[in-house]
């Protein structure tokens, strides 16, 4: 495709050279024809110059004749004047030279009037001469100019075509060259195409044998274990649960939240709205405390006062249906079964709107038969009872719509799924119709106050009531604004939001089926709660992999723990062997002290009840003594330390200690002291030898492990080694390749400068040709 682009440029390109090829001939032509008519008027210009200089030569010689003459002239009359007195004195002897000299008189008056006539005639040719040669020689000039311009003009012109001639060569040299490497890398790029088509084909044949083997899988495993499809039917479909998507029920539970909180603003306004028109009623334009009512009056007010009944019900339908949606329900058209309670209790407000209607109107009617009823106060009645009637019809309407919108929870053909937008859209416009119907109620309703407020019989009561109705009406007009704002803003989403059902069907087919599938999503949802046991705290990998090694290079093995366990056997069996020793030496120890006391006791009968005292205290010390080694210390009051060769020996001074006291009972507490000394000295021995034990064999397994560890790295060092030969061998053959490549493309360059070389000697000569051809062309 490349070559046949470069084809056709060239045919272009050879196309525009002929055409540049023949204008150039012509405009040769041209020049040359002017250059020749230049040179045949600078000819005759030159001829005209020689022949006005032969002609002023000749003037310049009569002019220089005349000078002569007229000194000829000037000669001879002064020889005249001379000659007449000589003459009158010799009239006789001079007649004979008189008639000769008037003879030569005549003779020179007539070649003098000659020489005149000539003169004047000459005169006259050069002044025509000299007029002609100068309106010749304007006329040459002129021309002569105009030639110039023209040649310098074809010289430019002539100019540009050359130097845009040349641009055109490098431009298509430009051209080539870009071509000649475009046409490479598409070859390269062909090439890369090829072998990625030829990869392409492998995997896609490698897809469609592991798709086929996966289909007859599948299609064997469907035919044995699938009984049936359950999404090819559409009634079998509906049963199905659908993924479950909790931002969309989260979604919707704010927006009916939204809307609970204006239908109750709404609801609190229309109660407010009747009971203040209840009370009107009671005092305007009659006052039931003065006189009774109409009965007409009193009907309309026996009605307003049951607006409760009617009233409340929608808040509480609103609310129902707010609490029906949850996070774990699926909320579409066909499960809100409460929005069918709340169409009810609206139906039943609108019976309620459609009772007391006539009775307002008749209530209205009645206001404006009063004596004291102007006519601006009886035209906004009749507003206020057109504006009632318009209230009524678009609460009719919008109770329809949510009427329709409320079919599909209850019946399954009552609305169509393709009705669904366009009953959403149409209840947006009947809100936004009750809105605009009560903000004319509210203008009107103000005017009439205004108006009657004016009255002279106007009581402060029924200007509280004005405005409490006022009031009223100007919350349900924000109420109503509100909520067709709000409807407005969520009606795309509504719309879109009703496709939110059962996989691959165009929804629930019945009530019936959207109550089985909520029943069938909460079976599932406790089945996945029942499944979804704790599971227990387990090791993460790191930890797990770090306590491996711990177990493999610690004390923690099983052979250290076995034989661990079999010293601390030992030791127990000593430390048992031991104390059954020391308990036999106490009780010896105990019998002896027993003993010991007697002695004392009979011994310190005879002396005074201080010293007795004193005794007493020093067998309560040594009870203890025996009993606790640690109590003993503390009883003897400052103990003084003395060293010697077999430990430390505990003495008090001489002055303080007993006279009971024996050498023996201060002997066998330190014997006492120096043998719990050595035993945990022992067992601090034991315990680091083990310890040291235990390092010694978690050393030798780190080492055995770094031998392991060691033998593994050689190894992946020799893999990587000859992983490194080979990568150097394929960069050798790389590199031989890519040189051969570049000798490639430089005897590829090569052969395009030759190519090149012979285009210019090419158009050197077709250069030369058109020159000749010019040369020529002059000739001719």
């Amino acid at each position: 495709m490349a070559s046949a682009e470069l084809q056709g440029k060239y045919q272009k390109l050879a196309q525009e050279y002929s055409k540049l090829r023949a204008q150039n001939q012509v405009l040769k032509k041209g020049v040359v024809d002017e250059q020749a008519n230049s040179a045949a008027l600078k000819e005759q210009l030159k001829m005209k110059d020689q022949s006005l200089r032969k002609l002023q030569q000749e003037m310049d010689s009569l002019t220089f004749r005349n000078l002569q003459l007229a000194k000829r002239v000037e000669l001879l009359q002064d020889e005249l004047a001379l000659s007449e007195p000589r003459g009158k004195k010799n009239k006789k002897s001079g007649e004979s030279s008189s008639q000769l000299s008037q003879e030569q008189k005549s003779v020179f008056d007539e070649d003098l009037q000659k020489k005149i006539e000539e003169n004047e005639r000459l005169h006259i040719q050069f002044f025509e001469a000299d007029e002609q040669h100068k309106h010749v020689e304007a006329e040459l000039r002129s021309r002569l100019s105009t030639l110039e311009m023209e040649a310098a003009q074809h010289q430019a012109v002539v100019d540009g075509l050359t130097r845009k001639y040349m641009e055109t060569i490098e431009k298509l040299q430009n051209d080539k060259a870009k071509l000649e490497v475009k046409s490479q890398t598409l070859e390269k790029e062909a090439k890369e195409c090829r072998l990625r088509t030829e990869e392409c084909q492998l995997q896609l044949k490698n897809l469609h044998e592991d798709l086929s083997s996966r289909l007859e899988e599948s299609l064997s495993i469907i035919s044995e274990k699938v009984p049936f499809n359950d999404t090819k039917y559409s009634q079998y479909n509906a049963l199905n649960v659908p993924v479950h998507n909790r931002r969309h029920q989260l979604k919707m539970r704010d927006i009916a939240g939204q809307a609970l909180a204006f239908v109750q603003d709404l609801v609190k306004a229309l109660l407010n709205f009747h009971t203040y028109t209840e009370q009107r009623i009671q005092i305007f334009p009659i006052d039931s405390a003065i006189d009774t009512i109409s009965p007409l009056n009193q009907k309309f007010s026996q009605y307003l006062h049951e607006n409760a009944s009617y009233v409340r019900p929608l808040e509480e339908g609103m609310l129902h249906l707010f609490e029906s949606i949850t996070e774990d329900t699926v909320t579409v058209l066909e499960t809100t079964v409460k929005l069918k309670t709340f169409s009810e209790h609206l139906t039943s407000y609108i019976c309620f709107l459609r009772k007391i209607l006539p009775y307002q109107l008749k209530s209205l009617e009645e206001e404006c038969e009063a004596s004291l009823c102007t006519s601006a106060l009886r035209a906004r009645n009749l507003e206020l009872s057109q504006d009632m009637k318009k209230m009524t019809a678009v609460f009719e309407k919008l109770q329809t719509y949510i009427a329709l919108l409320a079919l599909p929870s209850t019946e399954p053909d009552g609305l169509l799924r393709t009705n669904y937008s366009c009953v959403l859209t149409n209840v947006g416009a009947a809100l936004h119709g009750f809105h605009d119907v009560m903000k004319d109620i509210s203008k009107h309703y103000s005017q009439k106050a205004t108006i009657e407020l004016e009255l002279p019989t106007t009581t402060q009561k029924l200007i509280t009531t004005n405005d409490c109705i006022l009031s009223s009406v100007v919350a349900l007009t924000n109420g109503a604004g509100k909520i067709a704002s709000f409807f407005s803003n969520n009606v795309d989403y509504f719309i879109a939001s009703l496709s939110y059902g059962p996989k691959t069907g165009s929804g629930f087919i019945s009530p019936l089926s959207a109550e089985c599938m909520l029943q069938y999503k909460k079976k599932a949802a406790a089945y996945m709660k029942a499944l979804r046991k704790p599971l227990l705290e387990s090791v993460p990998y790191e930890e797990a992999l770090a306590n491996r090694r711990v177990l493999l290079s610690s004390t923690e093995s099983r052979e250290g723990l076995a034989q661990q366990v079999q010293q601390s056997l030992e030791k127990i069996s000593k430390l048992e062997q031991e104390k059954e020793h020391w308990m036999l030496e106490a009780q010896l120890a105990k019998i002896k002290l027993e003993k010991e006391n007697q002695r004392i006791a009979d011994k310190l009968k005879s002396t005074s009840s201080g010293q007795v005292v004193g005794v007493a205290q020093e067998k309560a010390a040594v009870a203890t003594a025996t009993g606790q080694e640690e109590a003993s210390a503390k009883a003897v009051p400052e103990p003084v330390h003395s060293a010697s060769e077999i430990g430390i020996l505990t003495r008090t001074s001489d002055s303080e200690a007993p006279d009971v006291e024996s050498r023996e009972d201060l002997i066998r507490n330190h014997y006492m002291t120096r043998i719990v000394e050595l035993t945990s000295q022992l067992q601090l021995a034991d315990s680091k030898s083990v310890h040291f034990y235990a390092e010694c064999r978690a050393l030798s397994k780190r080492l055995a492990l770094a031998e392991k560890s060691k033998e593994a790295l050689t190894e992946e060092m020799k893999v990587a080694s000859q992983s490194i030969s080979r990568l150097q061998d394929e960069l050798t053959t790389t590199k031989r390749s890519y040189e051969d490549q570049l000798s490639m493309m430089s005897d590829h360059l090569c052969s395009m400068n030759e190519t090149l070389s012979k285009q210019r000697e090419e158009i050197d000569t077709l250069k030369m040709s058109s020159k000749g051809n010019s040369k020529k062309n002059k000739s001719r």
